[in-house]
């Protein structure tokens, strides 16, 4: 479980430290890549608290959302239809469901 809260502690500060301006024709593809990468994260610690994390599961996991999430943003630009919202609901609702089940864990003890 260490490895995914690590990996987003650090990039936040990074965020926080340098200074990385998005273009707008980049900025679908940031927030689909943000939001795969905070769905994966709080995934682990959900499994984690499950009692079934498996570090595998969880970069296959991470890289798998992340092209995924990616190629769809792609096909929508080329197709001109903003596919890159099914990614972002998906993975909103998929948070938020993460999300629950923690505060779940820690309100049951």
């Amino acid at each position: 479980m260490l490895l995914p809260l690590a990996g987003l502690l650090v990039g936040v500060l990074l965020g926080l430290v340098l200074n990385v301006n998005v273009s707008f024709e980049l900025s679908r593809y940031s927030a689909v890549a943000i939001l795969a990468a905070l769905d994966s994260v709080l995934g682990a610690v959900r499994a984690e608290l499950d009692g079934v994390y498996d570090n595998r599961i969880f970069i296959s996991g991470f890289v798998t959302n992340a092209i995924v999430a990616v190629i769809l943003t792609f096909i929508g630009d080329r197709l001109s239809l903003d596919l890159y919202l099914v990614a972002l609901i998906n993975f909103g609702f998929r948070i938020f469901n993460n999300v629950a089940l923690i505060r779940r864990h820690f309100i049951r003890g």
